[in-house]
Protein backbone atom coordinates (compact mmCIF):
# COMPACT_ATOMS: atom_id res chain seq x y z
CA UNK A 1 0.00 0.00 0.00
CA UNK A 2 1.49 3.77 -0.98
CA UNK A 3 1.21 6.43 1.29
CA UNK A 4 -1.21 7.76 -0.88
CA UNK A 5 -3.77 5.71 -0.16
CA UNK A 6 -3.00 5.87 4.09
CA UNK A 7 -2.54 9.97 4.12
CA UNK A 8 -1.04 12.09 6.72
CA UNK A 9 -3.69 11.27 9.54
CA UNK A 10 -3.31 7.55 9.61
CA UNK A 11 0.08 7.31 9.47
CA UNK A 12 0.96 9.75 12.74
CA UNK A 13 -1.57 7.14 14.52
CA UNK A 14 0.01 4.66 13.23
CA UNK A 15 3.58 6.18 15.08
CA UNK A 16 1.17 6.72 17.86
CA UNK A 17 0.20 3.13 18.42
CA UNK A 18 3.76 2.00 18.19
CA UNK A 19 5.77 4.49 20.28
CA UNK A 20 2.89 4.73 22.69
CA UNK A 21 5.16 4.02 25.78
CA UNK A 22 6.64 6.63 27.63
CA UNK A 23 9.08 7.63 30.41
CA UNK A 24 7.46 9.16 33.31
CA UNK A 25 8.71 12.50 32.44
CA UNK A 26 7.30 12.61 29.30
CA UNK A 27 3.72 13.96 29.52
CA UNK A 28 2.44 14.47 26.01
CA UNK A 29 3.98 12.55 23.00
CA UNK A 30 3.06 11.77 19.36
CA UNK A 31 -0.02 13.38 18.06
CA UNK A 32 -0.45 17.31 19.81
CA UNK A 33 0.91 20.19 18.59
CA UNK A 34 3.88 19.77 20.61
CA UNK A 35 5.69 17.25 23.26
CA UNK A 36 5.36 18.07 26.38
CA UNK A 37 8.61 17.06 29.30
CA UNK A 38 8.55 17.37 32.75
CA UNK A 39 11.38 19.07 34.08
CA UNK A 40 12.09 20.24 38.18
CA UNK A 41 10.02 23.77 37.63
CA UNK A 42 7.63 23.98 34.79
CA UNK A 43 7.01 21.38 31.43
CA UNK A 44 9.13 22.09 28.32
CA UNK A 45 7.51 22.06 25.15
CA UNK A 46 9.05 21.09 22.24
CA UNK A 47 7.69 21.09 18.31
CA UNK A 48 9.20 20.39 15.27
CA UNK A 49 7.94 21.78 11.76
CA UNK A 50 8.95 21.90 7.90
CA UNK A 51 8.85 23.79 5.10
CA UNK A 52 9.29 22.09 1.33
CA UNK A 53 10.10 23.60 -1.51
CA UNK A 54 6.97 22.74 -4.16
CA UNK A 55 5.17 21.92 -0.95
CA UNK A 56 4.86 24.78 1.21
CA UNK A 57 6.32 27.26 -0.90
CA UNK A 58 6.68 28.36 -4.34
CA UNK A 59 9.76 30.59 -5.27
CA UNK A 60 8.19 32.20 -8.38
CA UNK A 61 6.70 34.34 -5.51
CA UNK A 62 7.93 33.84 -2.24
CA UNK A 63 11.20 35.63 -1.10
CA UNK A 64 14.11 34.18 1.07
CA UNK A 65 12.43 36.46 3.98
CA UNK A 66 9.43 35.87 4.35
CA UNK A 67 10.19 32.02 4.40
CA UNK A 68 12.05 32.56 7.44
CA UNK A 69 9.68 34.58 8.96
CA UNK A 70 6.93 32.27 8.06
CA UNK A 71 9.14 29.15 8.96
CA UNK A 72 9.14 30.52 12.79
CA UNK A 73 5.14 31.28 12.58
CA UNK A 74 4.28 28.19 12.03
CA UNK A 75 6.18 26.58 14.91
CA UNK A 76 5.60 29.36 17.56
CA UNK A 77 1.71 28.77 16.56
CA UNK A 78 2.37 25.25 17.70
CA UNK A 79 3.69 26.10 21.16
CA UNK A 80 0.86 29.02 21.73
CA UNK A 81 -1.64 26.17 20.46
CA UNK A 82 -0.36 24.08 23.77
CA UNK A 83 -0.48 27.46 26.15
CA UNK A 84 2.76 27.79 26.17
CA UNK A 85 5.30 30.40 25.60
CA UNK A 86 8.12 30.02 22.99
CA UNK A 87 11.76 30.41 23.84
CA UNK A 88 14.70 28.62 21.69
CA UNK A 89 14.68 26.99 18.37
CA UNK A 90 16.95 25.56 15.96
CA UNK A 91 17.52 25.40 12.54
CA UNK A 92 17.88 22.73 9.76
CA UNK A 93 18.70 23.99 6.30
CA UNK A 94 18.86 21.79 2.96
CA UNK A 95 19.46 24.08 0.18
CA UNK A 96 21.01 23.60 -3.59
CA UNK A 97 25.02 24.08 -4.10
CA UNK A 98 23.71 26.85 -6.62
CA UNK A 99 22.29 29.18 -3.96
CA UNK A 100 23.18 32.98 -4.23
CA UNK A 101 24.74 33.91 -0.52
CA UNK A 102 21.73 36.85 -0.62
CA UNK A 103 19.26 33.94 -0.71
CA UNK A 104 20.99 32.98 2.40
CA UNK A 105 21.25 36.39 4.43
CA UNK A 106 17.75 37.09 3.50
CA UNK A 107 16.39 34.16 5.02
CA UNK A 108 18.23 34.62 7.88
CA UNK A 109 16.80 38.18 8.12
CA UNK A 110 13.66 36.86 7.63
CA UNK A 111 14.44 34.15 10.64
CA UNK A 112 15.97 37.64 12.71
CA UNK A 113 12.33 39.48 12.24
CA UNK A 114 10.25 36.49 14.27
CA UNK A 115 12.93 36.36 17.09
CA UNK A 116 12.27 39.99 17.54
CA UNK A 117 8.61 39.76 17.02
CA UNK A 118 7.99 36.46 19.20
CA UNK A 119 11.20 37.25 21.31
CA UNK A 120 12.64 33.80 21.17
CA UNK A 121 16.30 33.05 20.10
CA UNK A 122 18.32 30.53 17.70
CA UNK A 123 20.69 28.47 19.84
CA UNK A 124 21.87 26.14 17.03
CA UNK A 125 20.91 23.70 13.97
CA UNK A 126 22.33 22.17 11.15
CA UNK A 127 23.19 23.24 6.96
CA UNK A 128 23.14 20.62 4.45
CA UNK A 129 23.24 20.66 0.56
CA UNK A 130 20.69 18.87 -1.61
CA UNK A 131 20.39 18.01 -5.65
CA UNK A 132 16.79 19.10 -5.53
CA UNK A 133 14.12 20.94 -3.95
CA UNK A 134 14.76 23.50 -0.64
CA UNK A 135 14.01 21.79 2.62
CA UNK A 136 13.49 24.04 5.63
CA UNK A 137 12.92 22.87 9.38
CA UNK A 138 12.73 24.68 12.87
CA UNK A 139 12.54 22.86 16.53
CA UNK A 140 11.19 25.41 18.88
CA UNK A 141 11.44 24.97 22.49
CA UNK A 142 8.92 26.71 25.09
CA UNK A 143 7.89 26.44 28.76
CA UNK A 144 4.33 25.83 30.02
CA UNK A 145 2.93 25.99 33.84
CA UNK A 146 -0.75 24.67 32.18
CA UNK A 147 -0.52 22.56 29.36
CA UNK A 148 -3.62 22.61 27.17
CA UNK A 149 -4.38 19.26 24.96
CA UNK A 150 -6.20 18.55 21.99
CA UNK A 151 -8.28 15.97 24.31
CA UNK A 152 -9.64 18.32 26.63
CA UNK A 153 -13.14 19.38 25.03
CA UNK A 154 -16.04 18.19 27.14
CA UNK A 155 -20.16 18.14 25.84
CA UNK A 156 -21.46 21.55 25.96
CA UNK A 157 -18.49 23.25 25.70
CA UNK A 158 -18.62 26.58 23.24
CA UNK A 159 -15.71 26.43 19.91
CA UNK A 160 -14.23 29.57 19.59
CA UNK A 161 -11.61 30.91 17.09
CA UNK A 162 -8.86 33.78 17.81
CA UNK A 163 -9.47 35.33 14.38
CA UNK A 164 -10.57 35.17 10.99
CA UNK A 165 -10.58 32.20 8.85
CA UNK A 166 -9.57 31.97 5.21
CA UNK A 167 -7.46 34.95 4.49
CA UNK A 168 -4.02 32.70 4.18
CA UNK A 169 -5.67 30.43 1.56
CA UNK A 170 -7.21 33.12 -0.32
CA UNK A 171 -4.03 35.22 -0.57
CA UNK A 172 -2.66 31.82 -2.08
CA UNK A 173 -5.27 31.66 -4.69
CA UNK A 174 -4.19 35.39 -5.37
CA UNK A 175 -0.56 34.30 -5.69
CA UNK A 176 -1.41 31.23 -7.72
CA UNK A 177 -3.23 33.69 -10.23
CA UNK A 178 -0.36 35.86 -10.67
CA UNK A 179 3.18 33.58 -9.45
CA UNK A 180 4.79 36.86 -9.41
CA UNK A 181 7.26 37.92 -6.18
CA UNK A 182 3.59 40.86 -5.77
CA UNK A 183 4.98 42.21 -1.92
CA UNK A 184 8.18 43.15 -0.58
CA UNK A 185 9.44 42.32 2.89
CA UNK A 186 8.10 44.78 4.54
CA UNK A 187 4.90 43.67 3.37
CA UNK A 188 3.70 46.01 0.70
CA UNK A 189 2.83 45.38 -2.35
CA UNK A 190 5.51 45.98 -5.41
CA UNK A 191 4.41 49.41 -7.50
CA UNK A 192 5.34 47.69 -10.07
CA UNK A 193 2.60 44.59 -10.27
CA UNK A 194 -0.25 46.99 -8.81
CA UNK A 195 -1.75 47.75 -12.40
CA UNK A 196 -1.51 44.19 -13.34
CA UNK A 197 -3.81 43.37 -9.93
CA UNK A 198 -6.03 46.30 -11.04
CA UNK A 199 -6.76 45.28 -14.34
CA UNK A 200 -7.76 41.10 -12.81
CA UNK A 201 -9.58 42.93 -9.93
CA UNK A 202 -10.34 46.67 -9.33
CA UNK A 203 -8.21 49.65 -8.71
CA UNK A 204 -9.84 49.67 -5.03
CA UNK A 205 -9.05 45.80 -4.08
CA UNK A 206 -5.07 46.43 -3.98
CA UNK A 207 -5.77 46.83 0.22
CA UNK A 208 -7.74 43.92 0.35
CA UNK A 209 -4.94 41.89 -1.74
CA UNK A 210 -2.02 43.37 0.25
CA UNK A 211 -3.59 42.28 3.41
CA UNK A 212 -4.67 39.03 2.23
CA UNK A 213 -1.33 38.43 0.50
CA UNK A 214 0.49 38.64 3.45
CA UNK A 215 -1.53 37.00 5.75
CA UNK A 216 -0.34 33.63 3.45
CA UNK A 217 3.21 35.03 2.87
CA UNK A 218 3.97 36.45 6.85
CA UNK A 219 1.42 35.00 8.76
CA UNK A 220 1.30 36.00 12.46
CA UNK A 221 0.51 33.55 15.18
CA UNK A 222 -2.36 34.54 17.53
CA UNK A 223 -1.45 33.82 21.61
CA UNK A 224 -3.62 32.19 24.10
CA UNK A 225 -2.20 33.39 27.06
CA UNK A 226 -5.43 36.07 27.92
CA UNK A 227 -7.74 32.97 28.06
CA UNK A 228 -5.43 30.35 28.83
CA UNK A 229 -7.14 29.85 32.51
CA UNK A 230 -10.29 29.09 30.91
CA UNK A 231 -9.66 26.82 28.09
CA UNK A 232 -10.36 23.24 28.11
CA UNK A 233 -9.10 22.29 24.66
CA UNK A 234 -7.09 23.72 21.98
CA UNK A 235 -5.27 23.06 18.42
CA UNK A 236 -3.99 25.33 15.83
CA UNK A 237 -5.38 25.93 12.46
CA UNK A 238 -2.62 25.18 10.08
CA UNK A 239 -4.81 22.68 7.92
CA UNK A 240 -8.37 23.99 7.80
CA UNK A 241 -11.14 24.72 10.21
CA UNK A 242 -12.88 21.38 9.66
CA UNK A 243 -9.90 19.00 9.27
CA UNK A 244 -8.66 20.42 12.34
CA UNK A 245 -11.48 20.92 14.84
CA UNK A 246 -11.79 16.85 13.40
CA UNK A 247 -8.57 16.38 15.06
CA UNK A 248 -9.80 17.67 18.47
CA UNK A 249 -13.10 15.51 18.00
CA UNK A 250 -11.04 13.13 17.97
CA UNK A 251 -8.80 13.24 20.77
CA UNK A 252 -11.34 14.42 22.94
CA UNK A 253 -14.26 11.46 22.13
CA UNK A 254 -16.88 14.39 21.19
CA UNK A 255 -18.67 15.34 18.33
CA UNK A 256 -19.18 19.56 17.07
CA UNK A 257 -21.63 21.15 15.70
CA UNK A 258 -20.40 24.49 14.01
CA UNK A 259 -23.19 27.57 12.82
CA UNK A 260 -21.98 29.07 9.56
CA UNK A 261 -22.96 32.69 10.30
CA UNK A 262 -20.85 32.76 12.80
CA UNK A 263 -17.69 31.85 11.16
CA UNK A 264 -15.39 35.29 10.91
CA UNK A 265 -14.86 36.71 7.62
CA UNK A 266 -12.70 39.31 6.85
CA UNK A 267 -13.87 42.09 4.82
CA UNK A 268 -10.83 41.57 2.44
CA UNK A 269 -11.83 37.86 2.04
CA UNK A 270 -15.48 38.92 1.38
CA UNK A 271 -14.70 40.91 -1.33
CA UNK A 272 -11.44 39.43 -3.07
CA UNK A 273 -13.53 35.98 -2.72
CA UNK A 274 -16.29 37.61 -4.59
CA UNK A 275 -14.14 38.62 -7.49
CA UNK A 276 -12.46 35.27 -7.51
CA UNK A 277 -16.35 33.62 -7.61
CA UNK A 278 -15.48 31.40 -4.73
CA UNK A 279 -17.62 31.58 -1.58
CA UNK A 280 -16.29 32.99 1.13
CA UNK A 281 -17.05 30.63 3.69
CA UNK A 282 -15.51 27.57 1.50
CA UNK A 283 -12.26 28.99 1.76
CA UNK A 284 -13.06 29.87 5.14
CA UNK A 285 -13.73 26.17 6.28
CA UNK A 286 -11.24 24.40 4.39
CA UNK A 287 -8.66 27.02 3.57
CA UNK A 288 -5.00 26.08 5.70
CA UNK A 289 -2.32 27.68 6.82
CA UNK A 290 -4.22 30.51 8.61
CA UNK A 291 -2.55 30.01 12.39
CA UNK A 292 -5.42 30.84 14.55
CA UNK A 293 -6.15 29.24 17.53
CA UNK A 294 -9.09 26.69 17.88
CA UNK A 295 -10.58 26.33 21.32
CA UNK A 296 -13.06 25.00 23.57
CA UNK A 297 -14.06 26.71 26.70
CA UNK A 298 -17.28 26.36 29.39
CA UNK A 299 -16.92 30.21 29.69
CA UNK A 300 -17.10 32.84 27.40
CA UNK A 301 -13.89 33.90 26.96
CA UNK A 302 -11.95 36.74 24.48
CA UNK A 303 -12.25 35.09 21.10
CA UNK A 304 -15.06 34.18 17.81
CA UNK A 305 -18.03 31.35 19.17
CA UNK A 306 -18.88 29.71 16.03
CA UNK A 307 -20.25 26.13 18.01
CA UNK A 308 -20.54 24.26 20.46
CA UNK A 309 -19.21 20.81 21.48
CA UNK A 310 -21.95 17.77 20.97
CA UNK A 311 -21.92 14.13 22.01
CA UNK A 312 -21.53 12.84 18.47
CA UNK A 313 -21.36 13.69 15.04
CA UNK A 314 -19.90 16.60 13.18
CA UNK A 315 -22.55 19.06 12.12
CA UNK A 316 -22.32 22.64 10.01
CA UNK A 317 -25.70 24.75 10.46
CA UNK A 318 -26.45 26.93 7.86
CA UNK A 319 -28.58 30.29 8.22
CA UNK A 320 -31.70 28.78 7.63
CA UNK A 321 -30.83 26.24 10.60
CA UNK A 322 -30.49 23.27 7.91
CA UNK A 323 -27.74 20.70 8.88
CA UNK A 324 -24.77 19.19 6.81
CA UNK A 325 -22.60 17.02 8.39
CA UNK A 326 -19.21 17.25 7.56
CA UNK A 327 -15.76 15.03 7.47
CA UNK A 328 -11.86 16.31 8.43
CA UNK A 329 -11.74 18.13 4.81
CA UNK A 330 -8.66 20.07 4.92
CA UNK A 331 -4.72 19.84 3.30
CA UNK A 332 -3.28 16.37 4.09
CA UNK A 333 0.01 15.50 2.75
CA UNK A 334 0.35 12.12 0.83
CA UNK A 335 -3.12 12.76 -0.39
CA UNK A 336 -4.15 12.89 -3.57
Amino acid sequence: MKLSQIGELKLINILKRKFSKFPKDIIVGIGDDSAVIKTNKKKLLITSDMLVEGIHFDLSYTTPHQLGFKLITVNVSDIYAMGGKPTHFLINLSLKKDTEKKFFEDFFNGIQKAMIHYRVNLIGGDISSTLKNISLSATMLGYSDKVIRRNGAKIGDKIYVSGYLGDSACGLKILNTFKKPLLSDSGKLKDEYKKLIKTKFNSSSLPDVEYLIRRHLMPVADNSSVNIKKITSMIDISDGLLIDLSRLCNESKTGARIFLDRVPLSNELLRISNLLKIPAIKIALTGGEDYRLLLTSPTKINAYCIGEIIKSGRELIDKNGRKINFSAVGYQHFKK
